[in-house]
């Protein structure tokens, strides 16, 4: 195996600092971070709109993302604001359907984006830690899903 390099000790470090991969080994990391990269998005920057096709989810480092929906009306309102450590995007990278709403930098961003295709390439490679990193996105989206149900009750009360 070849040297880590700069760049994927910084993606480690910050696979390790997010808190949603806490079941991964020191090792599982290092291995992992070879698909994920990071990108820097600007501040009212759109980084997917609702509706199209998901290649990609991300995991915020540092700043805010504005998740926003369009109502009836044809207005977009933004439904959650996401901060360190929170990852959007998943859905469509797991189920391949179009994006069900769009993301915006609410605040200057770094991002780890892993795409379809490294995870794909992940799942081939080392499906053991591919197998880690879905397990720990569907713990998050059923910890997601379980809230948005205990809002829903609060708002039929």
């Amino acid at each position: 195996m070849s040297e880590p390099t700069l760049l994927n000790n910084e993606i480690r470090d910050w696979l390790m600092d997010c808190g949603l991969f806490n079941q991964l080994l020191p090792a599982d990391f290092a291995a992992a971070s070879g698909y994920f990269s990071i990108s820097t998005i600007a501040q009212g920057e759109e980084i997917f709109h609702e509706g199209d096709a998901g290649s990609f989810m991300c995991i915020i480092h540092t700043g805010q993302v504005a998740v926003q929906k369009t109502n009836g009306d044809g207005q977009l309102v933004t439904i959650a604001t996401l901060r360190s450590g929170r990852s959007f995007g998943e859905m469509a990278v797991l189920d391949g359907e179009r994006r069900s709403a769009s993301c915006v930098a609410a605040s200057n961003c770094q991002l780890l984006n892993l795409g379809k295709d490294s995870l794909e390439k992940m799942l081939n490679d080392a499906p053991k830690i591919a197998a880690k990193i879905i397990r720990a996105l569907a713990v998050s989206l059923s910890k997601r899903l379980r809230m948005a149900d205990g809002q829903l009750l609060l708002q039929q009360v």
